[in-house]
């Protein structure tokens, strides 16, 4: 080519190329999914200083940006980021300084891991957490007999898979002063010929805990840093804490701020004396990745240790109504209290009675509050009447692999007929309008695809039951990831920010191995995430092995 000739050609470019505005990156070659108002699809979008600002087909971003990096995602699905409404990420990473005593299929495999354990780590106080005695062929509690004989001098405190009871070895009870004498309001020291069996359910607990050695500051970092680094491998970019002290509310603060944890978080604030006076007399906490303005209380118990609140007694235990944890009166003084403040009120709830107990108050509390947006957590066996309570002033936020944890024994528990009203999703999505989607790990596994694949299922793993669990209550695939993408913001007061591929948003996003909304139903809950995105830059990518 003549000098003058390509000297005109690369002016030409040169110009074209200059008229294109410079954006941080493109991706391009998807199947997005914005989650906007419409439910649009597009193949591409530009993100520019960690929001989108573009959105369109591939040869349209290329046409109209240049970009300092492009993400050619060729022809996987792309979501909002993912949002779990209800975990505890610090437990999270706690629990993976214990023993992990997770799908443990009977009580000696409980014990031989706390051994393991112990045999390895040779730590002053053992506590692990994971167990559950519905999984077991013997599907009673354990007692501490054979810990007294393993442990005889070490105090050992194991919690259950929901957090609502322990089994713990005399040498721990003998710390907490915990003897045939204790009783608390909402809970139970069970008995056993007039001597307590060890193990512990809901309030009694904190005696336990009050005993546990402190973890230190490089521990609780630790702790945080390893829940965030499994949280991004599967998709989360923000999760809910269900309850933390002020503590570690200003760790997570800290780490965000110094750019060590890139996850967002939704803290809740635990409902306690200390940190009530501390937050609620000041306004809400938000930075880019943090947000504190909400209070995590609890109604009552689980179901799997019998500690939630019915109207009626337990259909397996006659004479048992379960315990509020929270006595009503006390509860309907802290949501005004938490109403004056300017605070969102989230609170635990199981059984009917808890449940009822708490719309009460709530509805007592919000009086002239048109958005509040205040919610049930768990939300879980409910009073067909009480139904109409629900609305986006009380927002239900249920885990839906809960349903399918619970399914093999709920009805044992409270009876077939009032199972109709257990783990009703779709009613509950119905009556609010939107329904907000969580876990509550490390109770269940991190992974939202087992989620998804709950909420739209209603199967275990192993594809069962046939047909799924009480299948009128499926969510349509199109609400599953509403409610783990746009109607958790819109829970979180963040669905002006996040919860949707829009421009103005912000470039939280995950690219699936498999499309959720059109794949075959039994890939979902194997589908691999490739790749998460936080402000538009990659937090993970699986490796190329």
């Amino acid at each position: 080519m003549k000098p003058i000739l390509l000297a005109l050609v690369l002016a030409i470019t040169f110009a074209c190329e200059s008229t294109k505005e410079q954006v941080d990156l493109l991706v391009i070659n998807g199947t997005v999914y914005t989650v906007n108002e419409a439910f649009d699809q597009v193949e591409a979008f530009a993100v520019h200083d960690g929001k989108v600002v573009a959105v369109g087909s591939t040869d349209e971003m290329l046409k109209h940006f240049s970009a300092s990096d492009t993400l050619d995602v060729k022809g996987k699905p792309v979501y909002p980021g993912l949002i779990d409404a209800h975990a505890h990420l610090f437990n999270l990473g706690v629990a993976k300084q214990q023993v992990d005593l997770m799908g443990t299929q009977s009580y000696q495999e409980v014990l031989d891991r706390t051994v393991a354990f112990q045999e390895e780590y040779k730590v002053p106080f053992i506590r692990g957490r994971g167990w559950d005695q519905n999984d077991w062929e013997v599907k009673e509690f354990p007692t501490k007999k054979e810990l007294d004989e393993l442990f005889p001098d070490t105090p050992v405190a194991l919690t259950r898979v929901d957090g609502h009871a322990l089994i713990a070895n005399s040498k721990a009870l003998e710390l907490a002063g915990v003897t045939v004498q204790t009783k608390m309001e909402g809970g139970e020291v069970l008995l056993a010929n007039g001597e307590p069996t060890g193990l512990l359910v809901d309030t009694p607990m904190r005696l336990v805990y009050s005993k546990v050695p402190m973890m230190t500051w490089e521990q609780a970092d630790r702790a945080l840093m390893d829940a965030q680094e499994e949280c991004l491998s599967l998709g989360l970019t923000t999760v809910n804490d269900a309850g933390l002290d002020k503590e570690i509310i200003y760790r997570i603060d800290s780490l965000q701020q110094n750019g060590q944890l890139k996850i967002r978080v939704y803290a809740m604030v635990s409902n306690s004396e200390a940190n009530l006076d501390h937050f609620l007399n000041k306004p809400p906490i938000k930075t880019d990745r943090l947000n504190v303005r909400s209070v995590k209380v609890y109604a009552d118990g689980a179901l799997g240790s019998r500690g939630a609140a019915m109207k009626r007694e337990y259909n397996d235990q006659p004479g048992h109504f379960g315990a509020m944890i929270t006595p009503e009166e006390t509860m309907k003084a802290l949501a005004l209290r938490i109403a004056d403040a300017g605070y969102q009120m989230n609170t635990h709830a199981i059984g009917d009675s808890a449940n009822i107990a708490v719309i009460r108050a709530y509805t007592n509390a919000l009086d002239g509050l048109e958005d509040a947006r205040w919610k049930i957590e768990h939300a879980q066996v409910i009073d067909p009447d009480d139904y109409v309570h629900f609305s986006k002033n009380i927002i239900p936020s249920v885990q839906p692999t809960h349903a399918t944890s619970d399914m093999y024994w709920a009805e044992d528990r409270v009876g077939a007929e009032r199972i109709e009203g257990a783990y009703s999703f779709k009613t509950l999505l119905d009556k609010a309008g939107l329904i907000a989607l969580g876990t509550d790990f490390p109770v269940e596994k991190v992974n939202p695809m087992h989620t998804f694949y709950a909420a739209v299922a209603r199967k275990d793993l192993k594809n069962y039951p046939e047909g799924g669990f009480r299948p009128e209550q499926k969510l349509s695939r199109e609400e599953a990831l509403k409610g783990m993408t746009i109607w958790a913001a819109y829970s979180n007061f963040e669905d002006d920010e996040k919860g949707s591929l829009e421009i103005g948003k912000l470039a939280d996003f995950v690219v699936l191995e498999n499309d959720i909304i059109s794949c075959a139903e039994d890939q979902i809950p194997n589908t691999k995430v490739l790749h998460t995105y936080i402000n538009g830059q990659g937090v993970y990518s699986v490796s190329d092995d």
